[in-house]
C-alpha cells in the first residue's frame, strides 16, 4: 500500500502484480460511494490473475485511508457533480501519478461505475467494466440511501464500515448527504454515455435494491461496442454476490483485448 500525492491531496493505493507481470493494458479499480480499497477485499487480485493484468485499487479522498475531509457535512459538502470532479479531474491526475500511459481498463462499481463512464466518455480505454452504475436518479435509488442512513444513525452499519475507513463519519456523510440532496435529483449521465466508443461491459443484479435495470439499459453508446449481462439472485455488488460468476465474465470480455 503505498500515498500518492493527487492535485494535492493524499490517496491510498494498491498496486496488483499478477503472476507473470502483466503485460496487457491494467485494470484501474473505483470503488462504490462507501467503498475503499479494503472493502474490495481479495476480488481485485482474483481479476488481475485470472486475466493476467496489472491492477490499480485507490481510495477516494474521504475514505479508506485517503486524506479526510474537513467539514464534510458544511464547507467540504459534495456538490452534486462530485462524480464528474472524480473522473474529469482527480482520475487523469491519479493515472499519470501512477506512470499509467496507456488506456487502460477501468472496473466501477456502483458511483465507480458511474466515474468510470464519464471518464470512458472524454478519454481512450482498452475498456470499461461497470458493476450497478448509477446514469440517472431513481426513486428506488434514493429510498434505498435513507435506509442506510437510519441504518447508519441507528441499525450498525456505522460499526461495520468503521473496519474499512480511516474517518468512517466522513465516508458516509459525504455520499448520503450528497445523494440526498434535492439538487442531485437532477444527475444524468446518460447523454455522455453516447459519446463512449471504448467497448463496454455492463452487469447488474436482477435483485439491485439500488437501481432498476434501466441503470445499465440507457447506458447505450450510438458506437461503441456495448454488452450487459443481468445475473439473478444477485443485488447490488456483483463481484462479491457472485465473485466466481463474475470474474469469468469480466475475464471473458476482455480476453483478446488489448
Amino acid at each position: 500500500m503505498q500515498r500518492v500525492m493527487v492535485n494535492g491531496v493524499g490517496l491510498e493505493v494498491q498496486r496488483i502484480t499478477p503472476a507473470g507481470g502483466g503485460q496487457a493494458a491494467p485494470l484501474v479499480f473505483l470503488h462504490e460511494g462507501l467503498g475503499s480499497v479494503a472493502m474490495w477485499r481479495e476480488w481485485p487480485a482474483r481479476l488481475c490473475e485470472a486475466t493476467g493484468r496489472e491492477g490499480i485499487v485507490y481510495s477516494r479522498r474521504g475514505y479508506g485511508a485517503s486524506e479526510p475531509v474537513p467539514d464534510v457535512r458544511n464547507a467540504g459538502r459534495l456538490k452534486p457533480d462530485y462524480m464528474h470532479g472524480e473522473a474529469y479531474e482527480v482520475l487523469p491526475a491519479l493515472l499519470a501519478a501512477m506512470g499509467i500511459r496507456t488506456a487502460p481498463v477501468l472496473v466501477g462499481h456502483s458511483d465507480g461505475g458511474s466515474i468510470a463512464l464519464l471518464y470512458a466518455s472524454r478519454h481512450p480505454l482498452s475498456a470499461c467494466v461497470v458493476m450497478a452504475p448509477h446514469v440517472m436518479v431513481e426513486d428506488i435509488s434514493i429510498h434505498s440511501i435513507e435506509l442506510a442512513r437510519d441504518a447508519y444513525l441507528e441499525g450498525g452499519l456505522r460499526e461495520r464500515l468503521g473496519r474499512f475507513h480511516e474517518d468512517v463519519d466522513v465516508a458516509f456523510w459525504q455520499w448520503n448527504d450528497a445523494w440526498l440532496d434535492p439538487a442531485f435529483r437532477a444527475f444524468d449521465i446518460r447523454t455522455e454515455c453516447r459519446s463512449i466508443t471504448a467497448p463496454v461491459l455492463a452487469i447488474q443484479g436482477a435483485d439491485d435494491a439500488y437501481g432498476t435495470l434501466r441503470q445499465i439499459e440507457e447506458i447505450a453508446p450510438t458506437s461503441g461496442p456495448f454488452e450487459m449481462q443481468v445475473l439473478p439472485q444477485c443485488g447490488h455488488s456483483p463481484h462479491r454476490d457472485q465473485p466466481d460468476s463474475v470474474t469469468e465474465r469480466i475475464a471473458a470480455f476482455l480476453a483478446g483485448k488489448p
